[in-house]
């Protein structure tokens, strides 16, 4: 792989960034109680009970709102080095700069949302209506949180963030209809309960359906269409039901507490392998000769009890968390086939997470004021699996455990125009499984400067050591019950530097002008590759690289928004897997541009909005757990167009969004999703590729009262 035309494009747009970034972000940055000071820091934007909050970009005010989310690619695709790939309900699974989410660290309300239930889903089910905010850090850049890739932060609704000032009690009802992807109807009230409890009860119920691709017709690898399909993806059509109950106590002035039960349930006719194409899907129920769709069901169910506090120079943020994940299928249709008679089964997995964390903040002042972040993560995981045969009257059933455990602390220090953040993190992982029963243990370290020469200009490099423990075996295909014992798996390590310029002001006639960029190299060592043989086993060190920048120009009602980000990931093998040498993620995708136009008639109550996202193309070679026989990646352009009406006066409270999504139709699959054709020894060629939705308008009706 060619560096120096890399590192050329990574400086050029590094040093492009130091001209311009809005001087209120950084201002917020430094009055932030935010417990990791990453940079740059963005400011946060407020729609429908929702902020949007990225290390690497500003997102625009109104855009989150005007897309009308039902899936969280809607929300996440604009951030660079973020993307989401698998077009099914069961298959939402977010990438960072190429790192899937069994490398990030992801929750919900402080839930750990980590279980690796089934190679062919995602880790995270969660409908984007129910979300207050999303935080995601691009990059691991502190010991607050650890992990290899970074991290992501769903909070839910709460009734204080609703309530209208001067109102006791309130609710909101929704509806969307869309014309290619289904209908969704949400429900919230919320109150406050005397001076000190207040609650919120959610419901939001979808019907999702099968969609139609762009274009109408659904590709081969050969390029003809699939007979018998009609343009549209099936396996897709199900319900999914949240349900979200949460009680607020407010203990006086600086002491709250909140305790929360939320229940997801997804569950339908799926097919098998949700995040392979139709035309998988129907070349091994051909050759099967078994059913292409299968009763599922997933459910999920979390306990959270959340405590702020604030108490004079200090902030403590802590959660108390269980979260019970559940996979079910009936899958006695094999014996439909008297050839897979001893198939037919009824199969379970289940992801028990539970654990604790603590972050406080204490800030001091002096000739030196310091600003020390600290605390402590505890992470348990239990894993079960049954499967009960209906034809031949046996069970099977297996379970592993695993427990996480970090301490850690961070200053920041600043001294006039400069301020150095060093931190320091110990992590014990205890994994009993099949593939290895040992304890793995790891100081890691990270340091940081900025520097203001004034205040629209800061500069930042950081370095930050990397540690994971190896994740107990995927759930759903027996929780270790077939794999094959390595002792001699390591964990992972490694480090990821940063290198960040940015600056902002009231310049060239807009009100606010900003460009920011952040070149980024992740090394990490004893990668742990999944199918690396008999059993999973660490094959080398993986390195990624890259950059992420942005400019933004706002005028009068006019805002707009242009992102850019690049990630190239590579493997130097061990001598063992050399064949294996020079591969990249498989989740990469080729360089991406997102543009967000949008404008606001306030006369009119009006706002416009306009998005593009366009992704180039990725070249064929060697990837990890890609397409086999043909692994090239088409890029695409997406443009997507919403309208927005929240009149005042009489009709004050009424909310109507229309849209259009993929509005030219375009044919395509996320380069995050499964793409390309592989060879299988019993079914041939397969093609995998997971192609999204055609056009699709959209229309939501909503009432606050």
């Amino acid at each position: 792989m060619p560096h120096a035309p890399f590192v050329c494009r990574c400086l050029s747009g590094a040093v492009l960034s130091a001209l311009l970034l809005t001087p209120a972000t950084h201002a917020q940055q430094a009055q932030s109680t935010d417990i990791e000071e990453d940079f740059p820091a963005l400011e946060e934007t407020r729609v429908w009970g929702t902020q949007v909050v990225a290390s690497s970009v500003n997102l625009d005010q109104t855009a989150m709102e005007l897309k009308q989310a039902d899936h969280i690619s809607d929300l996440l695709r604009p951030i660079p080095g973020v993307d989401v790939g698998g077009a099914h309900s069961l298959n939402q699974r977010i990438t960072i700069r190429s790192m899937d989410d069994k490398d990030l660290r992801i929750s919900i309300d402080g839930a750990s949302q980590n279980t690796y239930m089934y190679h062919h889903m995602g880790n995270l089910q969660i409908h984007a209506d129910i979300l207050k905010s999303v935080d995601i850090d691009v990059g691991t850049n502190s010991v607050i949180n650890g992990g290899l890739g970074g991290a992501v932060r769903f909070a839910t609704k709460q009734a204080q963030d609703l309530l209208a000032p001067g109102r006791k009690a309130g609710g909101r009802v929704s509806l969307t209809g869309s014309t290619n992807s289904g209908h969704n109807f949400s429900g919230t009230a919320y109150a406050q309960l005397g001076n000190v409890v207040d609650v919120l009860a959610y419901y939001n119920h979808v019907e999702r359906a099968d969609y139609e691709v762009g274009g109408g017709r659904i590709l081969g690898s050969d390029g003809e269409e699939l007979p018998n399909t009609n343009g549209e993806v099936r396996g897709l059509k199900g319900e999914i039901g949240d349900a979200l109950l949460k009680l607020g106590f407010a203990i006086n002035a600086n002491h709250r507490l909140s305790v929360s039960y939320e229940h997801y349930a997804d569950k339908g006719d799926y097919s098998y392998r949700p995040d392979m194409g139709l035309a998988t899907d129907l070349a091994i129920t051909e050759s099967l000769q078994v059913p292409l769709l299968w009763p599922t069901e997933f459910t999920r169910d979390t306990f959270t009890a959340n405590y702020h506090a604030e108490l004079g120079h200090t902030t403590i943020k802590a959660a108390l968390f269980a979260n019970d994940s559940t996979l079910w299928r009936d899958e006695s249709d094999y014996a439909l086939n008297p050839d897979f008679v001893t198939w037919a089964a009824i199969v379970e997995g289940e992801a028990d997470n539970s654990g604790f964390n603590l972050l406080a903040e204490t800030r001091l002042q002096g000739p030196l004021s310091h600003t020390l972040t600290y605390g402590v993560d505890i992470i348990r995981y239990q894993t079960h699996y049954r499967a009960d045969y209906t034809e031949i009257a046996t069970v099977d059933t297996s379970s592993e455990e695993a427990a996480s455990s970090a301490v850690f602390v961070q200053d920041r220090v600043q001294w006039g125009k400069f301020a150095f953040i060093p931190g320091v993190r110990y992590e014990e992982f205890d994994l009993e499984s099949v593939v290895a029963n040992k304890t793995f243990d790891e100081v890691t370290g990270s340091l940081a400067a900025e520097f203001r020469p004034v205040q629209p200009l800061v500069f930042k490099v950081s370095a930050t050591q990397l540690f994971q423990g190896p994740e107990p075996a995927e759930v759903f295909t027996g929780a270790g019950l077939f794999d094959t014992p390595n002792p001699e798996l390591e964990a992972e390590t490694g480090r990821n530097d940063e290198l960040s310029f940015a600056y902002g002001n009231s310049v060239l006639g807009a009100s606010y002008f900003s460009l920011g960029a952040t070149v980024f190299r992740t090394d990490i060592d004893s990668y742990i590759y999944q199918y690396a043989g008999p059993a999973k086993d660490n094959v080398g060190d993986m390195e990624i690289k890259g950059v992420e920048a942005y400019t933004g120009y706002d005028v009068g009602g006019l805002s707009t928004l242009l992102t850019y980000s690049e990630a190239e990931s590579e493997l130097d093998a061990y001598e063992e897997y050399a064949n294996l040498h020079g591969a990249r993620i498989d989740r990469q995708q080729g360089d991406t541009w997102s543009l967000e136009v949008g404008y606001q008639f306030t006369v009119t109550d009006l706002v416009l909005h306009w998005d593009v996202l366009h992704v180039s193309d990725v070249s064929a070679g060697a990837d990890l757990d890609g397409a086999t026989l043909a692994n090239a990646k088409e890029g695409f352009t997406l443009h997507n167009i919403s309208l927005r009406w929240v009149p005042r006066g009489e009709l004050e409270g009424l909310e109507v969004t229309l849209g259009v999504d993929n509005l030219f139709d375009e044919f395509y699959a996320s380069q995050s999703s499964r793409t390309g054709t592989s060879f299988h020894p019993r079914f041939g060629q397969l093609f995998l590729t997971d192609y999204e939705p055609g056009r699709n308008l959209k229309a939501t009706v909503g009432y606050r009262f």
